[in-house]
């Protein structure tokens, strides 16, 4: 499938906008009422990528989570797709080709509307943990096994690379390998892929936790839930039970066996965003040491640093970031980035999430990121691990898992996952470029034209779904003002959210349908706004 041209994304007066998503009660009703081929619970990637594929293959699917789609980890994350630089050093050349494959699939076909190539700089310092051949000759294989599709890894001159990033420090900076790789909104991309699920069928709600598991003979087949914004108790009915809970994974194997053994370690991986005091045309990859790289990323027109990587043992709602993480990235962003980028007023805010490693020894930071698909006493499908880079992969993964299992408990009337489009698209498939463009020029109602910031951050976050937002801007002139004026988003957003994209709390709009909390813009007077539109007080 081609990237559409400007001559095909449509016209704002064109789009058909499409209805409201049914409210909490309705989908409370519809869950309880009928008897599912898979319920899947927990709404990170992982369960979302398996909802989409379970429904593409005609099955009768349910999703939910206790909080928001994407609420922990899968909105915590470093907002790469890529191939896993430094997974040549153990010599797992295959694993890197198949992440350059989902890698490039997704940022070309699947998503292009949602992710962005990104050019890295690998700064190779007098004393640091690589020499400049080795680092050469790496980032050439590396981009080999993506074939050639980013360009050819090569080295650069200290001079060159500090014209298009102005704050690295070139004081004993020998040369500069460069390669290539995606970056993406990791909240956005999950909630387009819940849509993906929704419109295959599936039928999903956020904030509903699982209070037990139903069971018959002895099999899990279902769970007891509870809708937190409201109080309500209900139930859902599943031939097969997928657990995708991620770090809480083994919460929920406990309620199928009080016995179950651990079968995962977390690893706490802290990042801080910061506003930019110039312009960067590249992102920073710097080696730690031999196996760690610390990244600092232009992102949503501000920089990204990280990431952490310790063992984390305690409640999995409490992980946040500490002093010590600030300092820790701050010392280590130091080794490459001057000191006027990292002072601590410039810290708009911190996030941290949880990497869901197999059960073992070792230090986490040299860990495979494997996904573990398990099955449990109760016939409870459990997963956990993995990369979003490979989400599409673990999906038809799980997939195919399930349609081995012994017995068919999921029936013959189904599609099987290798029968299916290997690339189907996320819904708002567009050139970005052409959707900002017609966005710009498009105005069908009276009145100022749409700001040119607030045109980009809608095509490469929405696709051609901005139309729809568009229009509800256009009706309403209110809804077209910004949310806050260092920010491009406007309230048209909020309305959408809303209506479209299962937003609950002011933290759904706020934290992952915008990116007003990310940038420190998130005030008190806002939120009270985003609360009075979303009904909530």
């Amino acid at each position: 499938m081609s990237t559409p041209t400007l001559q095909t994304v449509p016209a704002l007066g064109t789009h058909p906008v499409a209805g409201s998503n049914p409210s909490r009660a309705e989908t409370r009703e519809q869950l309880s009422k009928a008897t599912y081929d898979l319920l899947v619970i927990g709404g990170g990637i992982l369960g979302i990528s398996t909802a989409w594929h379970a429904a593409q293959s005609g099955l009768r699917v349910a999703l939910v989570d206790a909080g928001d789609f994407a609420g922990a980890t899968s909105s915590a994350s470093s907002k790469l797709l890529h191939g896993g630089l430094r997974y040549l050093q153990t010599g797992a050349v295959k694993l890197v080709a198949e992440n350059h494959f989902e890698r490039r699939a997704v940022s070309r076909t699947v998503a292009p509307h949602l992710a962005n190539p990104l050019t890295f700089y690998l700064p190779v310092y007098k004393g640091g943990p690589h020499g400049a051949a080795k680092l050469g000759a790496g980032v050439f294989a590396y981009s080999a096994l993506s074939a050639f599709g980013d360009g050819v890894g090569h080295l650069l001159s200290p001079a060159k690379a500090q014209q298009d990033v102005p704050e690295l420090r070139t004081e004993n900076l020998k040369a500069v390998a460069v390669y290539g790789d995606d970056q993406m909104n990791d909240a956005r991309m999950a909630l387009m892929t819940v849509r993906a699920a929704v419109d295959a069928g599936a039928v999903v709600l956020n904030h509903a936790e699982v209070t037990g598991l139903r069971f018959t003979r002895g099999r899990v087949t279902g769970a007891e839930l509870k809708d937190r914004t409201s109080g309500d108790e209900f139930g859902v009915s599943a031939r097969l039970v997928l657990n995708a809970t991620g770090p809480w994974v083994d919460h929920l194997r406990k309620m199928e066996d009080p016995n179950a053994a651990p079968s995962i370690r977390l690893s706490k991986g802290a990042h801080l965003v910061l506003k930019r005091t110039s312009q960067w045309k590249a992102a920073l990859a710097t080696p730690i040491d031999k196996y760690r790289i610390t990244f600092a990323l232009p992102w949503e027109d501000m920089l990204l640093l990280g990431t952490t990587d310790e063992e984390y043992e305690g409640d999995p709602r409490d992980v946040s970031v500490t002093e010590k993480d600030i300092d820790q990235i701050l010392d280590e962003a130091a080794f490459s980035v001057r000191d006027q980028q990292l002072k601590r007023d410039l810290i708009t805010y911190s996030f941290a999430g949880l990497r869901v490693l197999p059960g073992g020894p070792g230090d986490t930071s040299k860990a495979k990121r494997e996904t573990v698909v398990t099955e449990g006493t109760g016939g409870m499908l459990s997963v956990a691990g993995g990369k979003w880079t490979t989400f599409r992969h673990i999906g038809r993964t799980v997939m195919k898992k399930l349609e081995s299992l012994p017995g068919h408990p999921l029936g013959d009337d189904f599609e099987p996952i290798n029968e299916l489009p290997k690339r189907m698209p996320l819904p708002g498939v567009a050139n970005p470029r052409a959707v900002a463009h017609r966005l710009l020029v498009d105005n069908p109602a009276p009145g100022p034209r749409m700001a040119a910031d607030t045109a980009k951050h809608l095509a490469t976050h929405y696709g051609s779904l901005a139309f729809d937002i568009a229009r509800l801007a256009n009706e309403n002139p209110e809804l077209a003002e910004r949310v806050h004026p260092d920010a491009p988003e406007i309230w048209a957003q909020v309305a959408y959210a809303r209506d479209h994209e299962w937003a609950e709390t002011a933290d759904d709009v706020l934290r992952r349908r915008t990116t007003l909390t990310i940038r420190g813009l998130a005030t008190d007077e806002i939120r009270g706004k985003v609360e009075d539109l979303l009904g909530k007080k």
